[in-house]
């Protein structure tokens, strides 16, 4: 029989366990929620994932919840001001592009709406991987490239293969846990 273990990607830290077994490869269909996911997987560019989740409540202060609506309207004054905010990572691209990434949101989500447009590439279904203990999943896939694609076009930054596919792992598109990880069979196919 195969032991039951955990992802060992989020090791012992108390926040990343509670983080892979509670959000981590869930479905989700909430186009805010969604936005949110896709912004500060691109904040972390460059970065470990733990030090986003560790500044998601200052960044989602900083962000005023991420309303779409509220940071598509803001300008110069709003992005000095975030550069000066000690509780996200001050990154002027990666401020400059969530702006452009809220109107763009604002944009589709108004058109086939957000969930919509995301979920399509990959059949509106979970794409499941069936990872083995010790096996990594990949960086990227064809379904990560061509959603990369999609966002750029649509004027979205900081969102190439790698970058979406660790948010369509985050989000449930794709299921990377471990078949021996409980999380595994916790993470259902959603409803077409």
């Amino acid at each position: 029989m195969t032991e039951v273990q955990r992802c060992a990607w989020c090791g012992t830290d108390p926040l990343y366990v509670a983080y892979h077994d509670d959000e981590w490869g869930r479905p989700l269909h909430d186009a805010r929620a969604l936005w949110e996911c896709l912004i500060l997987e691109g904040f972390q560019a460059g970065l470990s994932w733990i030090t986003i989740l560790r500044r998601r409540e200052g960044f989602r202060a900083a962000f005023q919840g991420f309303d779409p609506a509220q940071i598509a309207t803001w300008d110069e004054d709003d992005v000095l001001r975030l550069l000066a905010d000690p509780g996200i990572i001050r990154h002027r691209g990666k401020i400059e592009a969530t702006i452009a990434g809220a109107r763009a949101f604002l944009r589709i989500e108004a058109g086939e709406g957000f969930d919509a447009f995301l979920w399509k590439h990959v059949g509106h279904r979970p794409i499941v991987n069936n990872l083995a203990a010790g096996q990594r999943p990949p960086a990227d896939s064809a379904e990560a490239k061509a959603l990369a694609k999609s966002l750029k076009a649509e004027g979205f930054k900081f969102c190439g293969p790698t970058i979406t596919y660790a948010f369509m792992q985050a989000v449930g598109m794709v299921n990377d846990h471990m078949i021996t990880c409980p999380s595994f069979h916790t993470s259902p196919a959603p409803a077409v």
